[in-house]
């Protein structure tokens, strides 16, 4: 049975997909199936992250979503291309995601008419059973929107990212509250962008005291990071970088909780 996660921020700009992504293959290298599902379909993204082009996709999750094909029909093994900078490949389990559509008229189809949000639950369980996942990754749309409540209702553990700002840790609370009365049961907070300056240990002490939850990750910001664009999965290019060895800090303790 494939442990479902949910990855959430109240607000965008938090680097959720990227987090997101970079997590996922941390957990595949670990001999695990992992997939990943993008279901921010009002602002998808996560394939650029993988270097996916829109232009070779078959079926995305909007198919899906209109009765076009199977939700397995959607789902791309990324596996082959996931390589380490000096062009090995470090991945001994699989990688699959199913991407959202970014076409003007898809996007504006799910805004003009909604969709069924009960296929996405029957979807992650048919795609978990086809593809037999040990972990199936959820990159929500930021927010509480009704498919948002719907994947943390129905996931076996919750990671909310936030940065260190105000706006974020008033939304985040929020975020939290939900989840709690959702029953989530196992919840972890994620700080990302956070800068230098700020100390580790002052920043986690912070955050863990104002929400009762513990912080199973804090990522500072870097020149390396910055320069990649989100055109890369971080830590395959730069697998020493304290940012990556932070990954699989996150990626472990997510195996551990299974």
């Amino acid at each position: 049975m494939a442990q479902i996660i949910s990855i959430h921020s109240f607000r965008g700009g938090t680097g959720k997909s990227n987090l997101t992504a970079n997590i996922a293959v941390a957990v595949a290298s670990q001999g695990k199936r992992v997939g990943i599902v993008d279901t921010d379909i009002q602002s998808p993204g996560i394939h650029v992250i993988f270097g996916l082009d829109e232009d070779s996709f078959t079926h995305s999750l909007n198919d899906y979503l209109w009765g076009r094909c199977a939700i397995e029909e959607t789902a791309y093994n990324l596996t082959p291309g996931l390589q380490t900078a000096d062009g090995l490949a470090n991945i001994s389990g699989q990688v699959f995601l199913v991407p959202s559509s970014l076409k003007a008229g898809e996007i504006a189809k799910v805004l003009r008419e909604g969709f069924d949000v009960g296929l996405l639950n029957d979807g992650f369980q048919e795609l978990a059973e086809q593809l037999n996942l040990d972990y199936l990754f959820i990159d929500t749309h930021p927010g509480l929107n009704e498919e948002t409540l719907l994947s943390i209702a129905i996931s076996d553990g919750m990671v909310i990212i936030l940065r260190p700002d105000r706006q974020d840790f008033l939304g985040t609370a929020v975020t939290l509250e939900v989840a709690q009365r959702l029953d989530v049961p196992e919840i972890m907070l994620l700080v990302n962008k956070v800068p230098q300056a700020f100390k580790r240990e002052s920043v986690i002490e912070q955050v863990q005291a104002r929400y009762g939850v513990t912080v199973g990750g804090l990522f500072q910001e870097n020149e390396e990071m910055l320069q990649l664009a989100s055109s890369g999965i971080f830590w395959l290019h730069y697998p020493e970088h304290p940012f990556s060895q932070e990954v699989h800090a996150v990626a472990r303790q997510l195996m551990a909780e299974q």
